[in-house]
């Protein structure tokens, strides 16, 4: 038999520890969840912190209603859903027959009551000149009269015929008292006026302007440049005045309604910049805004129905206020154009805090404009000015 080792067959080999390795994992897991936790901690507090967003926001614009202002039949639509329009561009014609018509009759109109008020003041000067002849007659009767006076004293002349005289001096006087007041009464008719200033050329003026506006309203032009849509005027339709024909959105004047809780407006000023996303570009475009305006009320407090708390059936929910975020870049627009009722997710920098809450002056300026109403009225006043000028036919006023 073969001895064996004693020392050998009592000592078996001992195994590794099983758990060793999952444990240095395990410690190396909390580590990490610790150190992201305090980086989280660290970015929050020291920048996290500072910013404010939301994904309840949406692209606001203006919808530019295209409505007439006098009634008429439709004979010309200049453009469709989608175009795009220029300021001035003529979008719908109605017929302007009847338009046409009124507005010869006010010319014509016009012209006569230029004349006659050039009547009136060639009457004033005829007044004027028998006023003249008549202060003539009295003194040459008065003269005349004072004359067979002293001849009547000398018995050289007739008392008959001094009474002749008396009587001539005061048929003469009476005529001047007549030329008198009927030359003031020419004159009170002009008095302080040249023709286009006479209140019944004005009159006609008025008329004639008014008849040329409802002439030129009978093309309806778009107020703004931008992007037709909501057409609903048809061929051959007849509209009345106020009616919506159709919209002209213009979309390099969009905005962003961004509604954002209650408790997130704690720091958020006027004038902090906004970095945009839309969800139709994702997270490739990022727009630059800022705030322009927060909201004077909740949304709930100026909807058709607000929220009556006082019922007794009360649940507290936070509440959204709408703040108005304008572009800052309009050259991102024009790549990368938004629509209205876009959603978008906006990031308010929180940081600098020096603007304040609520608007502090009143504006200095209207915030939308249009001049091509304007246009109109000067191009009356400029064909006023040519009939008057025309029928003047060289006169003094």
């Amino acid at each position: 038999m073969s001895s064996q080792n004693p020392t050998a067959a009592a000592s078996p080999a001992v195994p590794p520890p099983k758990n060793g390795r999952r444990g240095f994992l395990l410690r190396l897991l909390g580590a990490v969840v610790l150190l992201a936790f305090i980086g989280w901690l660290l970015w929050y507090f020291l920048d996290g912190r500072w910013y404010e967003g939301t994904d309840d926001a949406y692209v606001g614009g203006n919808v530019v209603q295209l409505t007439p202002q006098i009634p008429g039949t439709v004979v010309t639509i200049g453009a469709d859903d989608g175009d795009l329009v220029k300021q001035g561009d003529v979008l719908v014609k109605l017929d302007r027959s009847n338009a046409d018509v009124a507005l010869a009759e006010a010319k014509a109109n016009l012209a006569a009551t230029v004349r006659k008020v050039r009547g009136l003041y060639s009457s004033v000067s005829g007044q004027q000149a028998i006023v003249a002849a008549r202060q003539t007659a009295v003194a040459k009767a008065k003269a005349d009269y004072d004359r067979r006076v002293g001849l009547a004293r000398s018995g050289a002349i007739s008392a008959e015929e001094l009474s002749h005289a008396r009587d001539e001096l005061t048929a003469a006087e009476s005529a001047l008292v007549t030329a008198q007041q009927q030359y003031q009464s020419s004159k009170v008719l002009v008095d302080d006026t040249v023709v286009a200033s006479h209140p019944d050329v004005q009159a006609a003026a008025a008329k004639f302007r008014a008849a040329y506006l409802d002439d030129e309203r009978t093309t309806l032009v778009a107020p703004v440049t931008g992007y037709v849509a909501m057409r609903s005027v048809q061929l051959g339709q007849r509209v009345a005045p106020g009616a919506p024909l159709m919209a002209v959105v213009p979309l390099h004047e969009v905005w962003i309604d961004a509604n954002f809780k209650e408790t997130q407006l704690t720091h958020m000023r006027i004038g902090q910049p906004v970095e945009i996303e839309s969800d139709v570009y994702g997270g490739t475009v990022k727009y630059k805004g800022k705030v322009q305006s927060l909201g004077v009320g909740t949304g709930s407090a100026f909807s058709l129905l607000p929220a009556q708390n006082a019922t007794g059936n009360w649940i507290k929910i936070v509440q959204r206020i709408p703040v108005r975020v304008v572009f800052t870049d309009p050259a991102q627009l024009d790549k990368h154009p938004l629509r209205i009722g876009m959603s978008l997710n906006v990031d308010v920098d929180l940081h600098d805090q020096n603007g304040p809450m609520l608007a502090q002056q009143p504006p200095t300026q209207p915030a939308f404009s249009t001049d091509v109403y304007e246009q109109q009225a000067h191009k009356a006043d400029a064909l006023i000015a040519e009939i008057i000028h025309a029928n003047m036919a060289g006169g003094s006023k």
